[in-house]
């Protein structure tokens, strides 16, 4: 089963909660985040490079100074406090009709070690290495990783019986978004939620944040490394997640933009194509994928249905069933020559939150040649291919609404 804990969290006051919580560090780019970050936001912190004009690099390490700079600036200032005993948190999002509720708490690094903590996408060691940094020079996570758990009926009453009381916090991000936040700090409560997960919780799943949560392992490893005296009981053996269950979550489409044609005109692409797919053209208006193992795609201004023939691909293997797998087999890798999705430079990929009229705009303008859009991957295969120790293709899954940052900042002592 997995370890987890309450801890003190520090975070913004109440009257300026909306001021210092901002999107997570990875979804808006430096430009964006210049552009959005007032006074008080933690974008200065999660982005720093955008204080300097111009905007450094993020791996500068100015940056990394500034950084630092900065945390200490917005706790000495009350921007940013720190509860005064060791709490578990809930965090509920609404994006439409549909509420998630999440459990703030920190997991442990040796369960993720022991594969307690289940990934589906490789890392990247660069990305790993800078998170790290930001964990190391802060001592702190000043970001959630995102985690799923299997459906818990003890920790589904207790977060029932949390959100009947009026929340710490409440707002509506710029997306629309709503966003509520309850403290939990009722010592028999927060000892009922740990003996829960420590009893019947056998496992987290890695929805987002597959760097956060290596490089954290990474920070607490070193840690270890450091203390001779080392029990396991540090504040560094754990990181701050939010925890949800995964009925609740819903997986967004992502989708795949392509530069050019690798060398071919429009007809004889679409000749390789229909080697492997029926080929059928829907016109000028939007087409969506309509099941699994059909395609969308968008090229010269027309929308093509691309439906995977028989023997293509195959539905007992939790890889090999997936959409993203047959489109990089047949067409991304066979007919387009673009072998690793995480490093050509020929391919982008777009968040299913953006809408197929993203994918239309991106090839109209001539940036992009081709667009494929996909049905979205269910919880239960991501569970599957986790639960067997497999790895999805890169850019797979696309969770939203996004974690905002700022909410709970946890330190490591």
């Amino acid at each position: 089963m997995v370890r987890v804990k309450p801890f003190a969290a520090i975070r913004p006051p109440k009257n300026i909660v909306t001021e210092v919580a901002a999107p997570p560090y990875d979804v808006l780019n430096s430009e964006e985040a210049k552009k959005m970050a007032g006074e008080k936001s933690l974008l200065h912190i999660t982005k720093p490079e955008i204080d300097f004009d111009p905007i450094l690099e993020d791996h500068d390490p100015r940056v990394y100074d500034e950084a630092v700079k900065n945390f200490k600036e917005w706790q000495t200032k009350g921007w940013l406090r720190q509860d005064p005993k060791e709490c578990y948190y809930v965090y509920a999002q609404t994006m439409g009709d549909r509420t998630q509720y999440g459990l703030v708490l920190c997991a442990h690094t040796d369960d993720y070690a022991t594969g307690k903590i289940k990934k589906h996408e490789l890392t990247r060691k660069d990305k790993e290495d800078d998170r790290m940094i930001h964990v190391r020079i802060q001592n702190a996570n000043i970001e959630p990783v995102f985690f799923a758990y299997k459906d818990d009926k003890v920790l589904e009453d207790i977060i029932a019986e949390t959100v009947k009381k009026e929340p710490e916090y409440d707002f509506v991000d710029e997306n629309g978004f709503g966003h509520k936040f309850w403290v939990i700090d009722d010592d028999a409560t927060i000892a009922r939620i740990t003996s829960e997960f420590s009893s019947n919780v056998d496992a987290f799943y890695v929805a987002d944040g597959h760097h956060r949560t290596a490089a954290a392992a990474r920070v607490g490893a070193e840690k270890k490394a450091q203390n001779p005296h080392h029990t396991g009981n540090e504040e560094y053996n754990f990181f701050m997640a939010v925890c949800f269950p995964e009925s609740q979550l819903k997986i967004l489409d992502y989708n795949r933009v392509v530069k050019d044609l690798n060398g071919r005109t429009k007809e004889q692409f679409l000749r390789a194509l229909e080697l492997d797919f029926d080929v059928k053209e829907m016109g000028a208006e939007i087409y969506h994928p309509a099941h699994l193992h059909n395609f969308s795609m968008y090229l010269d201004g027309k929308w093509y249905s691309l439906e995977a023939l028989p023997g293509r691909y195959d539905d007992a293997d939790p890889i090999g069933v997936l959409d993203v797998t047959i489109l990089s087999h047949l067409v991304l890798d066979k007919v387009l020559g673009i072998k690793d999705l995480r490093t050509d430079d020929r391919i982008d990929f777009v968040g299913g939150i953006r809408g197929l009229g993203e994918l239309k705009r991106r090839v109209d303008s001539g940036e992009m040649m081709v667009a494929f859009a996909l049905c979205p991957v269910s919880m239960q295969q991501l569970i599957n291919i986790a639960d067997t120790g497999n790895i999805m293709p890169p850019k797979t899954t696309w969770f939203e609404p996004k974690l905002r940052s700022g909410l709970a900042i946890h330190t490591l002592g």
